[in-house]
């Protein structure tokens, strides 16, 4: 029993030391832009059958301890900040953008974006090329236009600098997944596909129930309102899960004080 208590212990120490960590890296990325929340999700372990159930008896277990079954981003929008600078782009809706190192693909809720060194398209703070497709009128690029707007559509009008009539630029794609919770993060805001997530589709609606917003940056939806009540109930539990142990052990040396005074 003593011994089912201590593992039992143990492994609440180890979940709610994985829980604190989750709550300290949401609490860290508060200002992060379109960061998503992480939640840890816990599951009991195999109990242990003393008696099984028959007919008017119930099964006779103790249980085992718990486990960390899952962590998830929660996909909630984050809150949409105006910045005034054209190349951020904010995300109202589903979706993800798509960027680029020319080797692999990784999509992104954040759209701080900036023109690149050759003035043909946006890159992200990496340097990843913003996956940027449709019709481009012959001839313009960013560098031959006074400016630029972003419709809700993701397309990219531009002004000409010597006629002065509107040239298109191309069309910022979004994509979506089947599960986006099942996407890996690989660091600095950016994630890949997986088995889980499914493979990556262009995003449905585009305009309408999903839409691009320029001249604003989706903020992190983590709620430190939570965050601070989680962080403190995880606190607690770790707490008690340590009494746990100390008071096993406490009972093992009263066990083997028993075993002296004979």
């Amino acid at each position: 029993m003593l011994l089912r208590a201590l593992g039992s212990g143990v492994s609440g120490l180890k979940n709610f030391q994985t829980d604190l960590d989750v709550i300290g890296n949401n609490i860290s990325n508060v200002d992060t832009t379109g960061f998503k929340t992480g939640r840890v999700n816990f599951e009991n372990t195999f109990s242990q059958q003393m008696q099984g159930a028959s007919a008017n008896v119930n099964p006779t277990q103790v249980g085992l301890g718990s486990q960390v079954s899952s962590i998830d981003n929660i996909q909630t929008n984050g809150t949409v900040n105006q910045t005034g600078n054209p190349y951020d782009l904010a995300i109202n809706g589903e979706g993800y953008f798509r960027v680029t190192n020319g080797a692999n693909q990784y999509y992104t809720r954040a759209g701080d974006f900036k023109l690149n060194s050759a003035g043909t398209g946006f890159v992200n703070s990496q340097g990843m090329a913003l996956d940027i497709g449709g019709t481009t009128t012959p001839g313009a690029s960013f560098n031959t236009v006074s400016s630029f707007t972003v419709d809700q559509a993701g397309n990219i009008t531009g002004v000409d600098k010597t006629t002065g009539n509107s040239v298109n630029l191309g069309t910022v794609n979004l994509y979506t997944f089947t599960n986006p919770g099942g996407l890996e993060s690989v660091g600095n805001s950016l994630f890949q596909q997986s088995q889980g997530s499914g493979a990556a589709t262009p995003a449905a609606g585009l305009g309408t129930t999903t839409s691009i917003q320029q001249n604003a940056l989706e903020g992190s939806n983590v709620d430190l309102t939570d965050e601070m009540t989680n962080l403190i109930e995880a606190e607690r539990a770790y707490q008690a899960n340590s009494k746990t142990i100390t008071t096993a052990d406490s009972i093992l040396q009263t066990l083997v004080s028993l075993k002296q005074a004979n």
